[in-house]
Formats: C-alpha cells, sequence, structure tokens
C-alpha cells in the first residue's frame, strides 16, 4: 500500500469547499482519468476511470461525512484504495484541502508507476484542479446555477440528494 498525503489552498470559504467535493459527480471535471461517477445510493458510488487506455469500474463507499470538515472513503470491489479528504478553515474565504489516499497499485505498471511518484502527482494535479474549478465557480453562485440547470434538464442536481448536513 501506498500512501499519498497532498494538500491545496482554496479561496472559497469552508463550506463551498465541501459542498462542491460532495458532488461526487462533478469529479471527471477536474480528476485526471475519472470519467463518470454515479450515485448508487446515499453511500455509494459507482467509479468508472480510464488509466493509460485501461477502463475500470469500481464501487466505494462512503465511510463518514462531516459536514464542513471530512469525507472518507474505501473501495468495495477493484482497485484496493481508501482516503479521507479533510476541510480546515484558514480564514473567512480560505480553506485549506488535503487528501490522505491509500492505494494499493494493480499490476506492474500501476507499480512502477507508484515507485516514480506517478500517482502523488496524479493527486497533486487533481487537487490544483480542483482549486481552479471551485475558485472559478464563486461561493455559491456556480454551484447554483449548475442545480437549476440540470433540474431544467430534467435531473436532480449535479450530486442527487442534498449534501448530508449532520
Amino acid at each position: 500500500m501506498s500512501t499519498i498525503t497532498e494538500s491545496v489552498n482554496v479561496t472559497v470559504p469552508i463550506r463551498t469547499a465541501y459542498d462542491q467535493w460532495t458532488r461526487f459527480e462533478t469529479f471527471p471535471r477536474f480528476m485526471d482519468g475519472v470519467e463518470e461517477i454515479r450515485r448508487i445510493d446515499d453511500t455509494t458510488l459507482r467509479w468508472t476511470t480510464r488509466v493509460a487506455g485501461v477502463v475500470r469500474e469500481f464501487d466505494a463507499r462512503i465511510t463518514e461525512r462531516r459536514p464542513d470538515e471530512r469525507v472518507a472513503w474505501k473501495s468495495l470491489d477493484g482497485p484496493t484504495h481508501a482516503g479521507v479528504v479533510t476541510f480546515h478553515r484558514l480564514d473567512e474565504t480560505t480553506t485549506r484541502v488535503t487528501a490522505q489516499l491509500e492505494i494499493d497499485p494493480a499490476g506492474f505498471a500501476a507499480k512502477a508507476g507508484d515507485r516514480l511518484g506517478a500517482l502523488t502527482h496524479r493527486v497533486r494535479g487533481d487537487l490544483r484542479r480542483f482549486k481552479k474549478f471551485v475558485e472559478s465557480r464563486g461561493a455559491q453562485a456556480g454551484a447554483q446555477a449548475d442545480v437549476q440547470a440540470d433540474v431544467q434538464a430534467g435531473g436532480a442536481g449535479p450530486a442527487g440528494p442534498a449534501p448530508d448536513r449532520r
């Protein structure tokens, strides 16, 4: 197993960062190699990824959700991985987002890539793209506009049910 920890500071309030991160269906907009994420139920997500031309599908379960603090998950099948993303309020408009992942790279090529730092580089790039994505959307206006457009098109919003606020 490899452990990867990367952080990025985003210039949005903590609520905005958390809400956007828990809109899992938007991950393909900023995560390299993620083609689709579908919500199966309140805690299960179906991922479709394409890495080096290889398409993989797997399910992951959200194991912990604390609004404005953390989201944790583990894979149920496919590539073995687990992780947690935490949100730390730096000030009213700035949030540190930290991703910590434990990944068991499958296959020789994946293990070689892991030893060369490819997985760390990918996570770092995903967080940088998340920063650009969430900051470009504004505090809440961008996310709300996407929800309204999706509902008008007959959907339930980009993330299905509203984020858990327990």
